[in-house]
């Protein structure tokens, strides 16, 4: 059985009959969450599944730039968590036909009501940067989440992804090496040094 099968089988174990269940896929930037995801959401029973990014809750440019914080884009104090902690909870409870955000990397914004959790979505893959982060205010999502996976990558593999990242969105190699020095590296150390244990942990790199 590959590993993606192998997790997809624990999380249809884990959930037993719950009619909802929400997986957490968390990982530092680069570590390949949103692969993860995807390839869970295709091998879990067709129509079950529903990948919820983090990354939708990213402010808009605009808004960092008038509080400042433009340069530190990423970093957990430029989402708006309070948005989707309530996102979070409304899946929770079971509300039919959610609209979810998506962030849309090729132009650096998010697209309000780009996808919807249907009312008999089952399985809920929550992925993002800072979903075990143990800091305020972070940290009040622990009890909604089911089950709770971290994708560990070295940081030398996690900086050759970010950089081709940058590349294929236009970036030069200086201006990649040096957004991931300024940018990237403190909100991995963030990730890896403030975060809660997970139920499993996927190894890569």
């Amino acid at each position: 059985m590959s590993e993606i099968a192998t997790i997809a089988a624990t999380i249809f174990k884990r959930a037993g009959k719950a009619q909802r269940f929400i997986v957490a896929i968390a990982g530092p930037p680069g570590a390949g969450k949103s692969t993860l995801s995807a390839a869970l959401h295709d091998v879990l029973p067709a129509g079950t599944a529903e990948v919820v990014p983090m990354d939708g809750f990213h402010f808009d440019d605009s808004v960092l730039e008038k509080r400042g914080l433009r340069p530190r884009k990423g970093a957990p104090e430029t989402f708006d968590f309070a948005g989707f902690e309530v996102l979070l909870k409304r899946i929770r409870a079971g509300e039919p036909d959610i609209a979810i955000p998506v962030f849309d990397r090729s132009i650096e914004l998010s697209r309000a009501a780009a996808s919807i959790i249907a009312t008999d979505t089952r399985f809920i893959l929550a992925e993002g940067n800072y979903l075990l982060l143990d800091e305020e205010p972070w940290n009040r999502l622990a009890p909604l989440f089911d089950l709770t996976i971290f994708v560990d990558v070295t940081r030398g593999e996690l900086e050759k992804r970010l950089r081709q990242r940058w590349h294929e969105h236009g970036r030069s190699d200086e201006d990649a090496i040096a957004w991931i020095t300024s940018n990237d590296m403190p909100n991995i150390e963030r990730v890896l040094a403030r975060r809660r244990p997970a139920d499993l942990i996927i190894r890569q790199g």
